[in-house]
């Protein structure tokens, strides 16, 4: 479990996040989502230790992450996978050398380990035959599948996601979505999702935190969702006329 305590962040005294607490549990995934510049990427950053929050806490299984120096957050930062974005593998290694690399900085695992380790990951995210192919040579959900791959190479407690959907067409993105749902209850991971994609919130939102102008502004499930009576929310979830249709009556 990673819990934020009362996490406030400013830039240029400009506040960006107002007293932040939450729970992220293990085994389950943990969306956090809102309007662009509401401040659920500042959030993440401050979670993973990009950024150093005003105040508060960030505690990985009681471990107060805010208060450790460089050399004892170096140990947290070996248990936590990041998927980012963009996938941001590299354009000159192949798909096993993407999935080594962890391996290679923060294990003390011998070569042969190595590449028992990353073969099993590349075949768990369904990329058999994708091993010596360069990013370049294979489609942008097989490039987000190696990212996935990378990201578990060290089998980390902790897993962060980056808009896991973003450029990808609606039938890769439930796929991706399937497998990090599967990854994330099979290994126990505490798993934490910035997303915008409204499929992945009513699919997969074990756990969804709505941050509304850089405050927690709601908590809930994806059955919890759509019923919600928050106003700020429900306009976020009816922004578009499809969704509008959606919308109960009442």
């Amino acid at each position: 479990m990673i819990e934020a305590r009362n996490i406030n962040k400013s830039f240029d005294n400009i506040q960006v996040l107002h007293d932040i607490n939450i729970n992220f549990e293990q085994g389950k995934q943990n969306l956090i989502i809102g309007q662009s510049g509401s401040g659920k990427t500042v959030l993440l950053k401050c979670l993973v230790g990009l950024f150093e929050p005003d105040n508060g806490q960030v505690l990985f299984d009681d471990r107060d992450f805010t208060a450790m120096n460089l050399s004892k957050r170096k140990n947290i930062r070996k248990e936590i996978g990041m998927l980012f974005q963009g996938s941001a593998l590299f354009d000159s290694m192949t798909v096993m050398e993407n999935v080594i690399f962890p391996l290679l900085m923060f294990s003390d695992m011998s070569k042969e380990e190595q590449i028992e380790r990353a073969n099993f990951c590349i075949e768990r995210v369904g990329l058999s035959g994708a091993h010596n192919k360069l990013p370049s040579e294979i489609s942008g959900g097989m490039q987000k599948r190696a990212a996935i791959a990378r990201a578990i190479s060290l089998n980390p407690k902790y897993l962060f996601c980056d808009e896991p959907n973003s450029g990808l067409d609606p039938k890769t993105g439930v796929l991706i979505d399937q497998l990090i749902e599967e990854i994330t209850r099979e290994f126990q991971i505490t798993t934490i999702i910035n997303t915008h994609d409204m499929n992945s919130v009513l699919e997969h939102g074990d756990k969804i935190n709505y941050i509304y102008q850089g405050k927690l502004w709601w908590q809930g499930n994806k059955d919890e969702f759509l019923a919600t009576e928050n106003a700020e929310l429900q306009d976020f979830i009816y922004s578009t006329e499809i969704l509008k249709r959606l919308k109960p009556k009442r």
